[in-house]
């Protein structure tokens, strides 16, 4: 079986712990994501290792529900996530990076691999790979553009002179 693999790096204007907050606060990413439709937690508590949740989207035209669930979580800094769907595996592993001397920004490094089932449903894939590769690609970017969009606004009120609205 053939892995395929898409690395998508943003740089987001707010510290690590919003943006951290933004990727991991499960509950608000229908609001913060446009192309998730809705999300329902399976485990309640802290995001962390072992979390686990049913996400529905919207791509290629289609809404498919798939069940997430964390493998690995260094709190405001990294985390995988991983799914199985159709015989297929997949793995979305978040990096973030402070970048202190850049005004208190934060460096966003998201890598999506999946590794096809085999048989038919594997030859498919390999079939249309490029196709999926620039679809996930493009989910990937608007993700994180919701995201540093969600993050970068500013807070209600904030740059206003007092006694205005």
């Amino acid at each position: 079986m053939t892995e395929s693999q898409v690395v998508v790096e943003r740089r987001i204007e707010a510290p690590v712990d919003q943006v951290w907050h933004a990727l991991t606060d499960l509950e608000s990413a229908p609001r913060v994501l446009s192309g998730v439709q809705s999300v329902e937690v399976l485990t309640p508590g802290p995001f962390t290792e072992g979390t686990r949740w049913r996400e529905t989207r919207r791509m290629l035209g289609r809404t498919a529900t798939e069940e997430m669930y964390v493998t690995a979580c260094e709190e405001l800094s990294r985390c995988v996530v991983e799914s199985e769907s159709h015989g297929a595996h997949y793995v979305s592993e978040f990096d973030l990076a402070p970048e202190p001397d850049a005004g208190g920004g934060t460096t966003v490094r998201m890598t999506f691999s999946a590794t096809p089932p085999g048989g038919f449903a594997g030859m498919l894939m390999k079939v249309f790979g490029g196709l999926g590769t620039k679809a996930v690609t493009k989910a990937i970017e608007q993700d994180l553009a919701d995201v540093a969009a969600h993050v970068e606004r500013p807070a209600p009120g904030a740059g206003q002179e007092p006694g205005t609205s």
